[in-house]
């Protein structure tokens, strides 16, 4: 689901048992170092407003920041909250289920509508 949307960037969620969102350029760059400086600038301003509002929200043991793009060769980075009791703690998201978690977390929706009141003023 798209939660956010600009005329360089876009946020969606991703499907999990973690509070997790994708960053994605509209333009599909290949590689970070593809960016123009100044949209490279604002990608980070934008991952950093998500982090701090997810901490300030959810209050993770720790945020995951990853691009890999590897399936998808175009600059995205997911931001995950991460609990030491999530189902693949320490282990990555993509690693080995380390045990079934029943996590008891703020609502997610609520969490999208203070991001998107938080982000209307970050348009391009």
């Amino acid at each position: 689901m798209k939660i956010y949307e600009d005329t360089d960037f876009f946020i969606e969620t991703e499907e999990s048992e973690i509070p997790w969102l994708k960053i994605f350029t509209q333009i599909e760059y290949k590689e970070l170092s593809d960016l123009p400086r100044e949209k490279r600038l604002r990608l980070f301003e934008l991952y950093d407003i998500v982090e701090v509002e997810m901490i300030n929200y959810f209050s993770p043991d720790k945020i995951n920041m990853a691009s890999f793009a590897n399936m998808l060769p175009r600059v995205h980075i997911h931001v995950m909250a991460r609990y030491k009791n999530d189902s693949y703690f320490p282990n990555p998201m993509w690693g080995e289920k380390q045990r079934e978690a029943k996590l008891d977390l703020a609502s997610f929706e609520l969490f999208y509508e203070r991001l998107q009141k938080r982000l209307e003023g970050f348009t391009s």
